[in-house]
């Protein structure tokens, strides 16, 4: 399960029936008004999901899908091996054990280019699927859409142009999700993920190629004599199915080199022409199945109106506004900055870190032997299906001095100890677990201790919970946290916050999730139940179209993945800092056949 770090951001490995895919709409130029020549362009807005009989993937958080940090940078360099130079590309090989390689798939390949033009341009140039692309994309033949789902996210049809041997290989052609965000860092991310869908079956004369994984990163660089610079990565790993595959282990390799040879066409077209590039154009695809769109579906169609096509810039305000907040966006104006003279700041610095430990920190060790859960607990590095605490260090916080050079520190050692987890599935959503008899809170209720349940909720046709039980001795009167624990739902909303880090998955779960810190009561809809000896936080990822989306991108390699999740309360001003974690959590390759039907008693009470 992979709490998918949510923003951007839970990364919760579960199956979800509910996977958000962003939709493109459509717009008719005056000379072209047909419904099958409508063009694609970008919502600013966020949809109710997609069709109950489309299953989609992304995430978007900025969630969740995020900047990468030097963390995630390291990884990635460190799992690449150059294998080739050529076209002015540097051609890289993903690194990845073999079990975790997708069975049918060869390694992931990515192109690195340098392109003398803005990452707008660029992004602009790369989602357009008309005549131009034949320009710069040798592979490309034919793109269509077949449904667009919210303003970021599309299914699409897509036919290759490949010159292996075309007169003894049948051509390929593609149905899958397309997602795209913006950072905050300016830079854009494109995803493919191929997609079953209804309206796009098999293809006479065509071989249906899988993508595993793929898409564009597209990053700026700094300007040189005047000129912008943008760094384009594009990475695909690909099945390309039939007996060619099998028989010629070149072709395989041939054909993925001429698709990431795209790189070199978009920096050639743009050293060749002084035009920008114009707003994507797309035909809507038509009788790509074998049985006709619902009536319903068709009157929704002519129903219909014609949007004019939104500007880069509305673009971006859109997916501002749509992504989770996490705590370096432009919306985070929440902390406070002192108002002190510089010798006093050094003094009351000093004087502050020497006593936030012993405010803080809790006083004995709390005997774990008396606490269980029924997912396992295993400290060692190549365990499956189970947990275990992640090193406070490897996540890193606010400083005591973040408002004056926005600093971060590594965490250290947790406000609360980590002593249970429970993973549990159901026909309906789970809340309020602590008032299940023998959990967690309650072992710790009766022997005077303080709990903190973390319940995050995972919709889908089976509803999984993952629930993360913190202890301490007492709270700290005054703390941050008692603060938090004792406040009102608002207060609450606005400063409990995961930091997600994915150390092993895919490239295009990595590029989801990244290491952003999100405030999950900005993102997604947070319940809590405060008893007496402790506080339930409920988190439903179905309350997120974007978390949703997270979700579906997991779905299929759950068991491959190890996610670490920190949560703490955001310090906002001066006293409230540096920040302390509640707790970590690293879960590893997680099965949902281990998830257990809880037995939760209405009229149990926790003492």
């Amino acid at each position: 399960m992979l709490l998918y770090p949510l923003a951007k951001y839970i990364p919760i490995m579960v199956p979800c029936d509910i996977c958000v895919i962003h939709k493109d709409a459509l717009r008719c130029s005056p000379e072209d008004e047909e419904e099958s020549h409508r063009a694609l362009m970008r919502r600013t807005t966020i949809g109710n999901g997609p069709p109950e009989s489309v299953l989609d993937w992304t995430q978007e958080q900025d969630s969740w899908i995020t900047n990468e940090t030097s963390s995630d940078q390291l990884f990635s360099r460190k799992h690449w091996r150059l294998v080739r130079c050529q076209n002015g590309l540097r051609i890289f090989e993903e690194l990845v054990e073999v079990d975790y390689l997708p069975r049918s798939c060869s390694r992931a390949m990515k192109a690195v280019g340098v392109v003398e033009a803005s990452c707008e341009a660029i992004f602009e140039l790369v989602m357009g699927m008309d005549g131009t692309r034949f320009e710069w994309d040798c592979s490309f033949q034919y793109g269509s859409l077949v449904e667009e789902v919210d303003g970021h996210t599309a299914i699409l049809y897509h036919r290759l142009q490949l010159d292996w041997f075309s007169i003894f290989v049948w051509p390929r052609d593609l149905c899958y999700v397309r997602y795209w965000r913006r950072n905050d860092d300016g830079s854009y991310v494109v995803l493919f993920q191929s997609r079953e869908h209804p309206n796009c079956g098999p293809q006479p004369g065509f071989v249906r190629a899988h993508i595993e994984s793929g898409g564009f990163n597209i990053f700026p660089l700094k300007s040189r004599n005047g000129r912008p610079r943008t760094q384009v990565q594009h990475l695909m790993q690909i099945d390309l199915k039939g007996w060619g595959v099998g028989y010629f282990p070149s072709f395989q390799q041939h054909c993925l080199l001429q698709m990431l040879n795209s790189v070199a066409g978009l920096r050639e077209w743009f050293s060749q022409t002084d035009e920008s590039p114009k707003v994507p154009r797309m035909p809507v695809m038509v009788n790509m199945s074998a049985d006709s769109v619902s009536s319903k579906k068709e009157r929704k169609d002519r129903e219909t109106s014609v949007q004019p096509t939104p500007t880069v810039d509305q673009m971006h305000s859109g997916s501002r506004h749509s992504t989770m907040l996490d705590e370096d966006s432009e919306e985070d104006d929440d902390y406070q900055i002192p108002e002190l003279e510089p010798e006093v700041y050094a003094l009351k610095l000093e004087s502050d870190n020497k006593r936030t430990v012993v405010k803080e920190e809790p006083s004995d060790q709390i005997d774990l032997s008396c606490f269980s859960g029924n997912l396992r607990r295993d400290d060692r590095d190549k365990s499956r299906d189970c947990w275990r605490i992640s090193d406070g260090n490897n996540f890193r916080v606010r400083s005591k001095h973040f408002a004056y050079d926005k600093t971060k520190i590594p965490a250290g050692k947790p406000l609360m100890e980590l002593v249970a987890v429970d993973w549990f599935k159901d026909a309906k959503r789970m809340d309020h677990v602590a008032r299940r008899q023998g959990c967690a809170v309650q072992v710790a209720s009766e022997k005077g201790l303080f709990s903190l349940a973390i319940n995050v909720q995972v919709p889908g046709s089976t509803h999984y919970s993952m629930v993360f039980y913190f202890v301490t001795k007492q709270l700290v009167p005054g703390s941050l946290l008692q603060r938090f624990v004792d406040g009102d739902d608002e207060f609450r909303n606005s400063r409990f916050k995961l930091i997600p880090s994915v150390p092993k998955g895919s490239w295009i779960v990595r590029q989801s999730v990244g290491s952003t810190p999100c405030l999950l009561g900005k993102a997604v809809d947070i319940t809590y139940i405060r008893g007496p000896k402790y506080l339930e936080i409920d988190v439903d990822i179905g309350s997120s179209t974007v978390a949703n989306g997270v979700l579906g991108l997991v779905l299929g390699v759950i068991t491959t993945l190890v996610v670490d999740m920190a949560f703490l309360v955001q310090g906002n001003t001066f006293d409230e800092l540096p920040e302390r974690l509640i707790g970590a959590v690293r879960v590893s390759h997680i099965e949902l056949s281990s998830a257990i039907v809880p037995v939760l008693d209405d009229k149990s009470k926790t003492e």
